[in-house]
């Protein structure tokens, strides 16, 4: 396991997945009890991961409550971080959701109990919830670490827009400073390549990629069997209802022929590789829900792409960037005298 610091905008040490533990409790329709979860705690650790991933919603705080358990004495050990918004009930009610600053106090002090732990290393807002102000929002946060409760915040799920607002809104007003964000990516879910990554590649933010796997369909199991979590509505899986969806699960399976991985850890090898490209800290996310699980995450660090599987992947997976990427691109070498490839300087790039 490789550490890096995370993103440009912090001192902060983590390992190169984060292990996410919305799997951890059985209060949800699936999910693994407390005995398994402390299987895969102990495997993650012992691979050197120290980056755990969680949220007062997960398992109604079950997976918080079993996280803590876990961390016993050896918290100082690990990077633990956690996110606040959504209802940690089965039942939301109106005050006690949303990221606005009374639900923000009161679901840190919720999270910090049921973590037994008195700081966070890294708080997230879940979701954008639509009414809350972005001061507000980053107002808040700022009080909270200068309480020592909370070392770093960040952002998930917010579209570009919103994270460039509240991270400039931050340096000018002197708070604490966003670190990072948390949005979906994947092979098979790239339109985060439009905006976001760009956008974090900028300002040096850290990235944590959710469902690196798009849920399982990027292991090519739902096209052998119709169990499992792909018939189950109360699951996040991504269907296979597109052309290039199609494509790149072929080249993906061909790809893990090839190199005798299986199909996760070639999707995940990629993934990695892509990160390497990239001038932000990508950091995916995996959540197990068994120990077979996890070894093929963690089996995927002994995968190395050639460079000619890597452009067959990405090159399948790419996605259109649209508005306004499309025209730049067209119209940069004339802003450029007709001659971009003499400037040698840093240029921004399009994509």
């Amino acid at each position: 396991m490789r550490y890096a610091t995370f993103g440009r905008r912090s001192g902060l040490r983590v390992s190169e997945f984060a292990l996410g533990t919305g799997n951890f409790g059985t209060s949800w329709s699936s999910g693994t009890d407390a005995a398994e979860a402390r299987g895969i705690f102990d495997r993650f650790a012992e691979a050197g991961g120290t980056f755990l991933d969680t949220a007062g919603m997960y398992q109604a705080g079950e997976s918080e409550k079993i996280l803590g358990d876990l961390l016993g004495s050896d918290r100082g050990h690990f990077v633990v971080s956690t996110k606040y918004g959504a209802s940690d009930t089965a039942e939301p009610h109106v005050s006690l959701t949303g990221s606005g600053r009374k639900n923000l106090l009161a679901s840190v002090e919720s999270s910090l109990k049921r973590l037994g732990t008195d700081y966070l290393d890294l708080l997230w807002v879940h979701f954008p919830d639509g009414v809350t102000p972005i001061d507000e929002i980053v107002r808040g946060m700022d009080d909270l670490v200068r309480s020592g409760k909370v070392h770093h915040v960040a952002l998930s799920n917010f579209p570009a827009w919103q994270v460039s607002a509240a991270a400039t809104l931050a340096d000018l007003r002197g708070w604490a400073p966003i670190v990072g964000i948390q949005t979906e990516y994947s092979l098979v879910e790239r339109t985060a390549d439009r905006e976001l990554l760009p956008m974090a590649e900028s300002l040096g933010l850290a990235v944590n990629l959710w469902s690196p796997l798009a849920g399982g369909l990027l292991t090519g199991k739902y096209r052998t069997g119709d169990t499992g979590r792909a018939t189950d509505p109360d699951r996040f899986v991504l269907p296979e209802h597109s052309a290039q969806r199609t494509v790149v699960i072929d080249e993906v399976l061909a790809t893990a022929q090839e190199t005798g991985a299986n199909a996760a850890q070639v999707s995940m090898a990629w993934l990695r590789e892509r990160g390497e490209r990239s001038a932000a800290t990508l950091i995916p996310i995996v959540g197990p829900r068994t120990l077979a699980q996890l070894d093929d995450y963690l089996g995927s660090l002994d995968v190395t792409l050639s460079a000619e599987q890597y452009t067959r992947l990405d090159e399948a997976s790419a996605v259109e960037l649209g508005v306004p990427h499309w025209i730049n691109a067209q119209i940069r070498p004339n802003l450029l005298g007709g001659a971009p490839e003499r400037f040698v300087g840093p240029v921004t790039p399009i994509a």
